[in-house]
């Protein structure tokens, strides 16, 4: 398998790493049996973590998804941002709930095969039940109208260091950055934000030369001429932006995509999963919903957790190998 097929598709934000992350102490605690289950949600709330800032992407698709899930199952769904670490304390509070179906999180891809190359202490999938994927969003390396950066080889000619912002240690957006600088010999230095919208606007403001910031959070400002894409980090060129090539074709190694599914603790019930599976599954097939992911640049990516669970580990030996092949180092002195 060439490293085009094994750094396949996925990869926000967080500083902070070195918190201690360790979920041995916090497994999740065995809620209900078969009959719990089959009365379930009865009339108690259920809560979505998501363990970014209010505003981006993955809170923008768990509310969105909140609303649907909420009519089929006829109880308040809300939406709960735990900001930090990539998404690991919200991933660390999921671990210590009870299994019972009434917390979830829409956990972000690069939290599982990107942090831990960069902190050990990262959470383990194994740790969680898997509910459903979610989406796939691709990643662009922007640049100012005025930076004189139209393409890599521009980056590469520019006779000085390049500053690069990234959505946090440990993100898709350092991966993909720092993969291309390698293969392309170019002298680069990272510039880690809290999240896609900072990055965003550092970018736009020339504190940074360029930065890969997942596609719906820069479409808009990349279509009203405010940002020049340079490449995206997709394996083949995405419907949403068509006209800009990839970074595989400028002949580069580099395909980084975030990938995102819903999570429950540890030992949540069967009955359960299948309960929240199916109510997912509605949401997924409402007009509106669809709508929202055309609009925000996101691909229908609902697989089943087995699913996801395979493609995520593989994922992370597969990252893992080709960091150590170009010799980069995700954590750094950040």
């Amino acid at each position: 398998m060439t490293t085009n097929h094994r750094v396949r598709r996925w990869a926000t934000a967080g500083a902070g790493l070195t918190l201690a992350l360790s979920l041995a102490a916090c497994g999740g605690n065995v809620g209900g049996g078969s009959a719990e289950g089959e009365d379930f949600p009865g009339d108690e709330p259920i809560t979505i973590l998501v363990g970014q800032d209010a505003g981006g992407s993955t809170d923008l698709i768990a509310r969105e998804l909140a609303e649907g899930v909420s009519d089929e199952l006829g109880v308040p769904v809300t939406v709960e941002n735990k900001p930090g670490a990539n998404g690991a304390l919200a991933a660390q509070e999921l671990a210590g709930e009870d299994a019972d179906g009434h917390t979830l999180m829409v956990y972000n891809g690069s939290l599982a095969y990107i942090t831990p190359l960069a902190n050990e202490d990262a959470p383990d999938i194994a740790d969680y039940e898997i509910v459903t994927g979610i989406s796939l969003d691709d990643y662009v390396l922007v640049t100012a109208p005025d930076s004189g950066f139209s393409t890599v080889e521009d980056l590469a000619a520019a006779g000085r260091p390049i500053t690069f912002g990234t959505t946090g240690v440990g993100t898709g957006s350092q991966l993909s950055q720092e993969l291309l600088f390698a293969q392309a010999d170019i002298d680069a230095t990272a510039v880690p934000f809290d999240g896609g919208s900072p990055t965003l606007t550092a970018v736009l403001g020339g504190q940074v030369d360029v930065g890969s910031i997942q596609l719906g959070e820069a479409l808009e400002q990349i279509e009203a001429g405010e940002l020049d894409a340079i490449v995206t980090f997709a394996e083949e060129r995405p419907s949403f932006l068509s006209d800009v090539p990839t970074a595989v074709e400028a002949g580069y190694d580099v395909p980084v995509q975030q990938s995102r599914a819903v999570f429950a603790p540890k030992d949540t019930p069967d009955e359960v999963l299948e309960a929240l599976r199916s109510a997912f599954e509605v949401a997924f097939e409402d007009e509106g919903y669809q709508a929202f992911n055309e609009e925000n640049a996101l691909t229908a990516n609902q697989v089943d957790g087995d699913e996801i669970r395979e493609t995520w580990t593989s994922n992370l030996d597969e990252y893992r190998s080709v960091v150590e092949e170009f010799g980069i180092d995700l954590g750094g002195d950040q």
